[in-house]
């Protein structure tokens, strides 16, 4: 079983500094609340990437169109996808939306890793 990440924002160093640009300027319209709990402006929260590296749980991150250039899908984003055979939906874009901490991302997390099936 993997995780898969969806962040709702597109790859590249231009996407990348515009996202930075809105995060400084105007956080509460950024449209990816799973960039906003994990990332800083620039880097990773350090208390996240401890997690993730710690954790049992594969995972694997990606922007949209990487997403669905890679899987061909679409899904509303952010999300974060669980991947047996198929790929279903383990914490949704409105599920993320309402996650106000990393902790309490973290907790969530823990949780469909550990969960046989979808939610």
């Amino acid at each position: 079983m993997k995780l898969i990440f969806v962040y709702n924002a597109d790859s590249g160093w231009m996407n990348t500094l515009i996202d930075i640009g809105h995060k400084a300027l105007s956080p509460q319209t950024y449209e990816c609340n799973l960039c906003g709990l994990t990332f800083g402006l620039v880097s990773e929260h350090k208390q996240w990437k401890q997690f993730r590296e710690e954790s049992d749980t594969e995972m694997e991150f990606l922007h949209r169109d990487e997403f669905e250039q890679k899987y061909a899908r679409k899904f509303k984003y952010p999300v974060i996808l669980k991947e047996d055979n198929d790929l279903s939906v383990a914490i949704s874009q409105a599920e993320l939306n309402q996650i106000k901490t990393l902790d309490e991302l973290i907790s969530q997390v823990k949780i469909v890793s550990k969960m046989p099936g979808s939610r």
